[in-house]
């Protein structure tokens, strides 16, 4: 037990450690640039330990019950040699992970009422779960025959710039920003295991070149649903309800009976984790035929991430939504736009600098990379990626400028660099591209635009509000890439002087 507590005391130091540069940076702009102290600052103090409380529970229930059983069932089946079984396992896996992701909550339950209703916060979440179920299908197919990622990547870009052409501006933001939070805490390691082991196990397969790559392409697939998805409910007469009641009489309930409506929330997160749960018993005692190996701890874990969720999201409401919104509404308010572009900035570069999944993909990009690939200078060109990013989406939020124009030159100039790159970087470059929007990140992230575009006059929240996440995905991609570019025609250069 006294174990059990060390290793819980040190996952929620770890959470506080990767709170810890987005307090500093709000620290210091309140103090240095707007002199003064958040209104509700106590709550959103608050808000962040309880963020911090929800993450330890979630990532210790996770490392208790679900990776063990998940990780036992891929080497069973990968033994077995049976690909229609590993390919609904994938798919499974993918579906029934992402679907539980709280930053994926958050964004749809964000879109759900911003749009009044005509998005659908549970619809929004099941398009994008079997988005991410069809890319660990596809993936694993792609690992076991050899294909080149690179093919893939072009392609499917090439669809998402197409697609984007037609999709309505209200959705375009939300499919990019979807896209970007289906990696996180649930599927970052999930996924690179089961890629990684495919590529280790499988003879005459590269672990760098064909290990990596499903995060990339679990990012890419919902950008193309979650628009699609945008096309059928924007061509249709707006619904006949009226979102604010609803909104309302919630609101009444919360105050009326707080007790049932902790425990309404309560059962909501089982809701969450039960297709994990669902998965699991399945493929162990239907398609295995084996009896689950301690049974209390996978229970005890599972009961843990569905506390830790809880917990999460009421910290959200608490402390990361109002310190994003509050910071723009003072920000906007100096004559100058250069404290919002700093502030974004600083953002985008110490949390991705603090981000787990980044740190660890990069160690896992060193090992493979046999030399050719530094974990510490992957991860700084990530987070200059992410803070241009950022940067750059916040301005175009400013200027109120087509988020089409911007996103469509963004994965043109992916699609040049992924053609141009060298082949054992194009993987690592697309799954950084995923890994680096955290769930500390995302939420902050989708506060401060839907802040920014709340304060401007003239920007629309669901139109302008969005999009945020999907330029912290683009640039890292294009920073890595570019750096591998360089690097490759110097060694060339070198190599033929004299």
């Amino acid at each position: 037990m006294s174990e059990q507590l060390k290793d819980f005391a040190y996952a929620f130091w770890h959470a506080i450690n990767n709170l810890l540069p987005i307090i500093v940076v709000v620290v210091v702009f309140q103090a240095l640039v707007l002199r003064q102290w958040p209104e509700g600052g106590v709550s959103m103090a608050i808000g962040l330990l309880i963020v911090a409380l929800g993450v330890a529970l979630f990532l210790r229930g996770l490392e208790l019950g679900i990776f063990p059983v998940g990780k036992s069932l891929a080497n069973q089946f990968a033994r077995r040699g049976s690909l229609p079984i590993l390919i609904s396992f994938g798919f499974a896996i993918g579906f029934s992970a992402v679907i539980a992701e709280p930053a994926l909550i958050a964004v749809a339950d964000q879109a759900a009422e911003i749009s009044d209703g005509r998005i659908d916060a549970l619809t929004l979440r099941l398009i994008v779960a079997a988005s991410v179920g069809l890319v660990m299908a596809m993936g694993i197919v792609r690992v076991i025959l050899g294909h080149p990622l690179h093919w893939y990547m072009i392609i499917g870009y090439l669809t998402v710039v197409l697609v984007t052409f037609f999709a309505p501006e209200e959705i375009v933001g939300l499919a990019y920003d979807s896209g970007g939070v289906t990696t996180n805490i649930v599927t970052v390691p999930l996924i690179a295991a089961l890629g990684i082991g495919l590529a280790t196990s499988i003879r005459g397969r590269n672990p760098l070149i064909d290990g990596f790559g499903l995060v990339g392409l679990a990012v890419m697939v919902p950008m193309i649903s979650v628009q699609l998805y945008g096309i059928i409910v924007y061509g249709q007469a707006s619904p006949a309800g009226d979102a604010e009641l609803v909104m309302n009489g919630d609101a009444a309930l919360d105050a009326a009976h707080p007790l049932l409506q902790m425990v309404l929330d309560l059962f909501s997160m089982l809701r969450d984790v039960l297709p994990i749960l669902l998965v699991i018993l399945f493929f162990q005692y239907a398609v295995l035929k084996r009896a689950l190996s301690n049974r209390l701890r996978v229970a005890a874990g599972f009961a843990m991430v569905i506390i830790g969720l809880y917990a999460f999201v009421v910290g959200l409401k608490l402390g990361l939504f109002p310190i994003g919104r509050s910071m723009a509404e003072q920000l906007i308010q100096f004559d100058s736009w250069l404290w919002v572009y700093l502030f974004a900035f600083s953002i985008g570069f110490a949390t991705t600098m603090a981000e787990p999944a980044l740190i660890a993909v990069g160690q896992q990009a060193e090992e493979a990379a046999a030399g050719k690939i530094d974990g510490k200078a992957i991860r700084l060109l990530v987070a200059m990626g992410v803070a241009i990013g950022i940067t750059i989406g916040i301005h175009r939020i400013i200027t109120g400028d087509s988020i089409h124009h911007y996103i469509i030159a963004g994965y043109s100039l992916v699609i040049v660099l992924t053609a141009l790159s060298p082949r054992y970087i194009v993987a690592l470059a697309f799954d950084l591209g995923g890994v680096t929007t955290s769930e500390v990140t995302v939420p902050l992230v989708t506060a401060l635009g839907i802040g920014l575009a709340t304060h401007i006059e003239g920007r629309n929240v669901l139109i302008d509000g969005f999009g945020l996440i999907a330029f912290a995905s683009i640039f890292p991609i294009v920073t890595v890439m570019s750096y591998a570019i360089i690097m490759e025609r110097l060694v060339k250069w070198r190599s033929v002087r004299p």
